[in-house]
């Protein structure tokens, strides 16, 4: 019997549904990446930087960003709430998994702000 959750508001189905979507983009984001590095082995900065200066590549980046913010987040929410439990920390588990939960959000957001300022040029 559970006794008490993070969130009652999380939707086991809509987390693995979201998990699954975003392993799926970022294998086709690694995919094209290894294979930009295989068709062209002496690519220069220059060519690369041409890579990155066109629009669909940079939309692709940019949903792959957002893609594996999500999927950490997802992972790591599951991580807290399976292992930071009351049987491993006592009484301190829930302020223990909040403060854990905390610093993965501010971390998570912290590079997708990064992420974004790199792509774009902000």
């Amino acid at each position: 019997m559970v006794n008490s959750v993070s969130s009652s508001a999380r939707s086991g189905l809509r987390d693995w549904i979201m998990q699954r979507f975003s392993a799926v983009v970022l294998a086709a984001y690694s995919f094209f990446i290894l294979g930009s590095f295989i068709m062209y082995p002496d690519m220069d900065f220059q060519q690369w930087y041409t890579l990155f200066e066109s629009g669909v590549m940079r939309v692709f980046s940019l949903i792959s960003l957002v893609a594996l913010c999500a999927h950490g987040w997802i992972g790591m929410w599951t991580v807290a709430t399976d292992y930071m439990t009351p049987l491993q920390f006592g009484k301190a588990a829930t302020p223990v998994r909040l403060l854990f939960q905390a610093g993965c959000f501010l971390l998570i957001c912290v590079y997708l702000i990064w992420g974004i300022q790199i792509l774009w040029g902000f």
